[in-house]
């Protein structure tokens, strides 16, 4: 997954900076998003208290929080969560077996997770639609099986692989929305004069119009369209190629008039879900950026000093 070395880099807020995770970030949600792709929805994933095996384990959640709580367990004894630009799922997780490192103040100090939101509309609006087409075509199987009903329907019993790959595109869509807080603070100390008093007289609106670019996310959008047009293809050999290196793209479904993933359901997700979700959290960031500051340290930012 796409991040910073905050103990090298010496800028972390550089908005150039930040814009490169960001893009990078979009080939991990989309090529993780065609492998969840191939397999059918299986909504038992994602129901709470529908496996006995869980269950006999003292655990009530669903096999994702399952999958989650058991890998997050993990990486917090690698000390995953002491970076600031990663977010847990699970609560009460453990201390790292590892010494903290030494990382730079970049935030103001914040209790800001998005994660519950991220989790909802994933399993919720996300999958249902990403998974369509392998959902379609294991009914069509079952039925040539002899298999009809409920149960030729949206279950192929891949639990495993997955909410492995699951667990890698929540993670990836938590560390891009909560990567709001740097864009935030990045145009905060740029000139935070603009935006205190919509702080000191909580302004929503006006905070949000500070830090949105609408030309900036029309031009994401087009991005990731085309990317993710380009990335569910598969390129033969016999593929013709533009003459800025991409595939030629012949309307939905691509070069060879199969592709591995909704397309216009990858920009949707960011276009409806990822890109609002990241302006709550950005304005949250905001509102609680003067938390612990006196009237003197208030002052001093509001005349640049």
């Amino acid at each position: 997954m796409q991040s910073q070395n905050f103990m090298l880099v010496e800028d972390p807020l550089s908005l150039e900076r930040i814009r490169s995770v960001l893009t990078r970030l979009e080939d991990t949600i989309i090529f993780s998003l065609i492998e969840r792709a191939q397999f059918a929805h299986n909504p038992r994933i994602y129901q709470r208290g529908v496996f006995d095996e869980l269950k006999d384990l003292g655990f009530n959640g669903s096999w994702l929080e399952w999958f989650l709580k058991e890998t997050e367990t993990f990486h917090a004894k690698a000390r995953r969560y002491t970076s600031p630009d990663e977010y847990p799922f699970t609560c009460d997780l453990p201390k790292p077996v590892l010494p903290p490192l030494s990382f730079p103040k970049i935030l103001h100090p914040n209790n800001i997770n998005a994660n519950p939101s991220i989790l909802s509309f994933y399993t919720c609006a996300i999958i249902p639609r990403i998974t369509r087409r392998a959902t379609l075509a294991l009914s069509t199987l079952k039925r040539a099986n002899g298999i009809v009903g409920d149960d030729e329907f949206e279950d192929d019993g891949n639990y495993g692989s997955a909410t492995t790959i699951d667990v890698e595109v929540v993670q990836a869509i938590s560390k891009r929305v909560h990567y709001g807080k740097f864009v935030s603070e990045s145009k905060f100390i740029e000139n935070p004069a603009a935006f205190i008093p919509h702080i000191q007289k909580p302004n929503r609106k006006a905070l949000e119009e500070l830090i949105t670019k609408p030309e900036v996310e029309r031009k994401l959008l087009i991005r990731l369209q085309k990317k993710a047009a380009t990335y569910a293809q598969d390129i033969g050999i016999d593929t013709e190629i533009l003459p800025d290196g991409s595939p030629k793209i012949s309307g939905f479904g691509g070069v060879n008039g199969s592709a591995k993933i909704d397309v216009d359901g990858v920009v949707d997700l960011y276009e409806s879900y990822i890109i609002p979700l990241t302006k709550e959290v950005e304005v949250d960031y905001l509102l609680h950026r003067l938390d612990g500051l006196s009237q003197e340290d208030i002052e001093k930012l509001t005349k640049g000093q």
